[in-house]
């Protein structure tokens, strides 16, 4: 279970002057359970994200997991996955390489690492790509890349900024079952941030809306 308590954070528009961002937000997410954040541009939601992965600290309040307050738990050491829009892959490495990458860091040997990203990248219809480097991709290539590298650590918590907003309307669809089905075979807490409602509908059995640093109830909570 991840438990969000009393999350405050403000931001500085203009030297001097400070705002609320995240104002009290309270949310728990269940293991196998996927909750979607909603909310317009710049109203907090990629803030609140990266607050749970431990990139940036809240003013107050305190990140949960599983019974453990980890607010101040380095990144590395939560063994959660995210991401976000821009991908960040490695363009130095193959495509392989790059899923690869986190069972790597794991302590995984390489020759097995990669064997397990090929057939994560079978998944994703991507595996005829893995010696590729990733700056030869299209955007949408890249992120079914960056997906394959989330998911393949089987993470506790699984963090995602607006995960499909690159690919095209039938790979959004077979990408979005794919999703349900790794969520709760491996009960992965999921906290997915979006603008698109219709998709989060389809994706998360819990809704909320961001709005001036609270979040409202909008489906299943």
């Amino acid at each position: 279970m991840l438990e969000l308590r009393s999350i405050h954070k403000t931001w500085e528009p203009r030297r001097g002057e400070r705002r609320p961002l995240l104002n009290g937000v309270q949310l728990s997410v269940a293991s196998g359970q996927t909750v979607a954040i909603l909310g317009a541009s710049g109203c907090g939601k990629s803030t609140l994200l990266k607050i749970v992965a431990g990139l940036e600290a809240p003013d107050s309040g305190t990140v949960w997991m599983d019974g453990q307050d980890i607010t101040r738990m380095p990144p590395e050491q939560r063994h959660f996955a995210l991401m976000f829009q821009d991908f960040a892959l490695f363009p130095h490495l193959t495509v392989q390489d790059n899923v690869a990458f986190g069972l790597v860091e794991q302590g995984i040997r390489k020759a097995q690492a990669r064997s397990q990203a090929v057939e994560m990248l079978r998944r994703f219809g991507m595996e005829a790509f893995a010696l590729s480097r990733v700056w030869q991709l299209s955007g949408g290539e890249q992120q079914r890349v960056a997906l394959a590298r989330a998911l393949i650590t089987r993470p506790r918590v699984l963090l995602l900024d607006e995960p499909f907003s690159a690919l095209d309307a039938e790979l959004r669809v077979h990408l979005r079952e794919e999703f349900r089905q790794h969520i709760a075979a491996h009960g992965m807490a999921t906290l997915w941030v979006t603008h698109d409602e219709a998709e989060a509908r389809a994706v998360a059995q819990v809704g909320w809306r961001l709005e001036q640093g609270v979040l409202q109830a909008l489906w299943g909570a």
